[in-house]
Formats: C-alpha cells, structure tokens, sequence
C-alpha cells in the first residue's frame, strides 16, 4: 500500500515529550511510519552512491532482480531491480505530477541502470523529507559531481526551483597525481534548498586570518587617524562613504561564500573512526549552525557513523538517525557514548531487535538478514566486525574485542564468533583453534541456539584466561553466550580493571587484528 505526503502512519514520535532518535531501519519506512508531517528544522544526507565506479560503467544497462535498497555496510551501490521498479511504479503512478512526469522522462533517457536506480530510490526518499521538513526548514543533499545535476532537477521538482539556495562547493586537498586525461578531482556538492521562502539562516562568517587578509579580499586602502589608529573607508549606500576602524570592520568576520575549503579527514585525523564515507565534523557543524538554532531538530537519513547526530549533540540541537545497517547503528551508539559520556542527553534506538523473537526475525532475513544479525550480535558486546570479513568464507572470526589489564598499555585480544544457525561441537574445536593461531586472550561464541551439552564441556575444557598482574582473577577463556542471555543482561567476562578501550581507541590498534600489537599510551 503506497504511503504519501500528509498520511501519517504507525507510532510516531510526539513533539512534547522529546527524546532523540536512532532508527534501525529502511529511511523511507521510518519516515513514513515514524516522522510527522513539518517535525523536522533540518536534514543533512549523505545518501551512499558508487562514487568508485567510473561514469560510464553507471551507466550500463543491468538485469536481474537483486534489492536495491538494501544498502550494506561500506557497499555504496543500488542496482535497478525489484525495489527500483516498485518505486518507480509508485511514483509514477501516485506521486506529484511534476515528479511523475520528470522521472518517466529520466527513464526515457537513461534507461534501466545503475543511475537511473539511484534517482528513482532517492526521488520517492525526498518526497518523505519535503514531507516531514517544517516550512521554516532546510535540507542539504551531499553528492558528488557524478549524479549531482540529475539530483538537482528532481530537488527542483519536489522542493520547487524557487527555492533553491546554494551549490555549495567542498573542496578538500589532496595526492596530486599528474593529470592524464583530465584535471584532479578535489570537490564535492552539497544542494542547499529551503522548503518555503523564510527559512531558517544565521549569517556565518569565520574570523579573518589577518589584517592583511582583509585587506586584500576587501580591496580597500587602510588609513591612519592623529593617533595611529588604522580605519577604511566602507559604502554606507547612497553614494556616501563612512570611515570605520579597522578592528571594528574586522570584529565582523569573514562571510562565508558558497566554496567551502574544509581539509577531508586522514588517516591521521583525531576524528578518524574508521569509517569509509565519513564527514569531518566541521562540515557538519558550518551546515548545522548556519541553518538550524538550539532545541531544533536535525534529522539524517543515511546515518553511517554518526557524524551528523554526534555535531547535532554538541550544539544543543535535538537529533534523528536513521540507517539501514546494525553495523552502523552499533557504530553511532559508542560514538556517542565515547564523546559525550555522562552529559549525553537520553535517546533511544528503535528498530533492533529487543527479544529473541526479533532476534530471529532479523536472522531470518536472508542473506543480508545474517549478517545484520552477526553485526547486531556483536554490538551486544561490545565488539567491532572483523575489518577484513566478506561475504563467503570468515576464517572463524566474525568481530575482535580489546582490553587491557595492566599499565603496560599493551591491548589483549578477544575473538568472537556468531552463529544463527545450526550450532554443534565441532565449532567450539575450530574456535579454540581460532584463539591459538590469533594469540588472542579469549574466545566468545555467541549462539541463537541453545549449545548441546558437549559445547558447553568443550568449553569448559579450554581453561582460563588469568592476568599477570591478578592471578587471582579466573576469566573462561571460550565462553558461550546465548543471544536469549544477552537480552537479558548477561555479560562477557573479561577483565575491567584498567581503562576500558574506547571505540576511538578500538580504531587505533586495528592492527592487532592482523596479529601486531601497539601501545596507546
């Protein structure tokens, strides 16, 4: 049953009795089942696209019936196919004129590809945030120059060509290969549109480097008065000019124009978790201050890693997240509570699974349900996905958890497995055999299945972890927990002695999980 602008469905949130979202979750079913009509102040997307590929392969014609929605963790691709010619049908045939009439043209020109995909999941997505936007709102659509001039013309469709602000230019440094057949790519996009004509803006300007740079964007000629101090000459209008001290015409700030030279994010970045898509903060922050005001509502509809909701807290801004993979919702959880801590305000998740019920449900859903589940099942503890994990054969090892016992700052490894499954003896024989070649402290098998009697003496077998420091501290060294204990609260043991490792810090000694160790301190 198709769902369109002004019907409001399912349990929605309620504007007077707030708490912050994250939504585990497609985007255009939790906006149509979850958001309310004119809720939201300001949505910031930075909707996944195969930025890798190059333009002409975008544009191959593709057969096959494979989800197009269903976006996985670092994947940055949708492929026409079943979801694709179901939104496409809705559109043409319930959504606004307009947008019907533009999305069959596109389809005339381009085919059924890659591209033509992409413009038809985003299209029936931004008819929900036209939706939900408040009149006073903004929103802010980030793409790169492969799709950004397809995207503008349905922005101009849904949100009209009137209200269109600015193609806000990013650009970012880089490796400056020598150019072969064309010039280094070093920008991306960002299409600014209000929903009405008085949307909220704070005009946003940043400190001007220097007196010197002043003057030379200025271009005005700097004057000293009989007691040394240095003015301009500025337009007071009307052909008039009137004398204002350098400091006061400085004290204003430099007005931000529509380039925006913020550095991307390194290897060696402080911000840096590891993430493939993720945004430096200060992009977020210009776009959040610039068009939202404290206690306003920022929504992001393809979360990732959380950059949006975790700038969003720290200007006093309420927030709503929104992504399609556990992975990523496990990922925003810790993010948040590594930086903000005790002064985080309350949110909830809605979406994942809260009983075994769903727990299984979530297992159930194929393929790509699986390892949903696994990296679900890996959040209840703690632990991160194996870096190097695909689809197909996982050498044993599905997620890595670190800790540290002493002052040595040296991190010890445990590896865990995740089964939705069938489970039998013969897994806690190869997990042990797991623990051995990853030199790892302890080994963690967590089961949808209740494990045989033989697992659990398998287990008990391999005997204990015991730090040096504490001999008498006994820790199982392969430990078995249920997905129905870990709902109820039960627990990895481990020692917790010294500093926990952060998720900040997880992504520095990444490197243990090849079999290397480091120090964080």
């Amino acid at each position: 049953m198709a769902r369109w602008p002004g019907i409001i469905w399912g349990d929605l949130m309620q504007a007077n009795d707030w708490k912050n979202k994250l939504y585990f979750g497609d985007n255009l079913d939790i906006m149509r089942e979850h958001i309310l009509d004119e809720s939201v102040d300001l949505i910031y997307l930075d909707p996944p696209f195969n930025s890798k590929a190059t333009y002409n392969v975008l544009f191959q014609e593709k057969n096959g019936t494979e989800s197009g929605a269903q976006i996985e963790a670092f994947s940055d691709t949708w492929q026409w196919g079943h979801e694709s010619e179901q939104a496409y049908h809705e559109l043409v045939t319930q959504g606004p004129k307009k947008l019907a009439d533009l999305i069959q043209a596109m389809r005339s020109f381009l085919g059924t590809n890659d591209m033509m995909a992409y413009l038809v999941m985003m299209a029936i997505r931004l008819v929900e945030m036209h939706r939900v936007l408040k009149p006073t709102g903004s929103i802010y659509l980030h793409c790169d120059p492969t799709a950004s001039h397809y995207l503008k013309i349905l922005m101009d469709s849904i949100f009209s060509a009137y209200n269109f602000r600015n193609e806000v230019i990013w650009h970012y440094s880089g490796w400056n290969a020598k150019l072969r057949e064309s010039f280094n790519n070093r920008h991306d996009i960002l299409l600014f549109y209000g929903k009405a004509s008085n949307q909220t803006f704070n005009s946003y300007a940043i400190p001007w480097a220097s007196e010197e740079e002043y003057v030379r964007v200025r271009k005005q000629k700097v004057h000293q008065d009989d007691e040394s101090n240095k003015y301009v000459m500025s337009d007071a209008g009307g052909g008039k000019r009137v004398k204002r001290y350098l400091k006061e015409a400085m004290s204003y700030g430099k007005p931000i124009d529509d380039v925006w030279d913020i550095p991307k994010l390194n290897n060696s970045s402080k911000e840096r978790l590891g993430y493939p898509t993720q945004k430096p903060e200060a992009l977020l922050e210009r776009i959040i201050k610039a068009s939202s005001n404290e206690g306003d509502v920022v929504m992001d509809p393809f979360c990732g890693c959380g950059t949006t909701i975790a700038v969003a807290e720290k200007l006093g801004r309420k927030w709503i997240g929104i992504d399609i993979t556990s992975l990523a919702v496990t990922l925003m959880k810790n993010r948040l509570e590594d930086t903000f801590g005790n002064e985080l305000n309350p949110y909830e998740v809605i979406g994942d699974p809260k009983d075994l019920n769903g727990a299984k449900a979530l297992a159930e859903q194929g393929t790509d349900g699986r390892y949903q589940f696994e990296w679900w099942a890996l959040g209840k503890i703690g632990a991160r996905p194996a870096q190097d994990k695909k689809k197909g054969a996982d050498k044993g090892i599905d997620g890595y958890l670190y800790f540290i016992d002493d002052d040595s700052g040296i991190a010890k490894k445990i590896v865990v497995q995740v089964k939705s499954g069938h489970v039998k003896l013969g897994d806690i024989h190869a997990l042990k055999g797991v623990l051995e070649n990853e030199k790892a402290a302890i080994g963690a098998f967590i089961s949808l299945q209740e494990p045989t009697k033989p697992m659990k003496e398998e287990a008990a077998a391999a005997g204990f972890y015991v730090p040096k420091h504490f001999p008498d501290k006994h820790y199982p060294k392969i430990q078995i927990l249920t997905v129905e204990e870990l709902l109820n609260g039960k627990q990895l043991k481990y020692p917790r002695v010294a500093p926990e490792v952060t998720f900040k810090k997880a992504e520095r000694i990444s490197k243990v999980a090849e079999g290397e160790q480091e120090s964080l301190f």
